[in-house]
């Protein structure tokens, strides 16, 4: 039961990045899995409740990856270096079209919107969390570990933005590049620091 739930979530989300959140249907879901429309609908009654647990899903296989990451044993540099880099829309993280559309729909959607606020909420607490570690070990100078969370994801998000919805807007280098320079400035480090500490 609890297998065909998530491959039932998994297949909602990856109808939702071909077909974005408005025009995914219950039938598309269905018909990826070649399975009946009931079948969906006995798991999640409504479209609604589908989209809101198939984001709740990514969220949580996100977080996860972002606390592995942040639990390692290393610095404090590192671990934020390593997530930063994971997250921005250079790095591996997948997905950036999906959260893309979660946000427009979440204007729309109270559901949804809770999913995507608490998900921004846990990412910038863990991210607060491994600064304020590091300010504390003296591995590099933050007088606002909170906001420099809040900068750092904005401009992750709208990177996000830029490189996935207008193609050829800026490069991926020059995207790392100010992802790189904007952390070392966040941590008054710099920037030949900070790429040292990742290797």
């Amino acid at each position: 039961m609890a297998e065909r739930r998530e491959e039932l979530l998994r297949a909602a989300i990856e109808q939702i990045e071909v077909r974005g959140v408005a025009a995914v249907r219950i039938a598309d879901v269905a018909s990826a899995l070649g399975v009946s429309n009931a079948l969906v609908l006995y798991h999640f009654s409504t479209k609604e409740k589908l989209v809101a647990a198939a984001f709740t899903f990514a969220a949580e296989d996100d977080l996860a990856h972002l606390r592995k990451l942040l639990g390692r044993r290393t610095t404090a540099l590192r671990r934020l270096r390593s997530a930063v880099r994971w997250y921005a829309p250079t790095g591996q993280a997948k997905g950036w079209r999906l959260w893309i559309e979660g946000w427009a729909a979440a204007l729309r959607e109270p559901a949804l919107q809770e999913v995507t606020r608490d998900l921004d909420r846990q990412w910038k607490a863990a991210i607060t969390e491994v600064v304020t570690e590091g300010v504390a070990a003296g591995e590099f100078h933050c007088p606002d570990p909170h906001g420099t969370a809040l900068r750092l994801t904005a401009l992750l998000d709208g990177l996000a933005v830029q490189l996935t919805s207008y193609t050829g807007a800026v490069s991926r280098a020059r995207a790392q590049q100010w992802v790189d320079e904007a952390l070392a400035h966040e941590l008054g480090l710099q920037r030949a620091a900070l790429t040292a500490s990742g290797r």
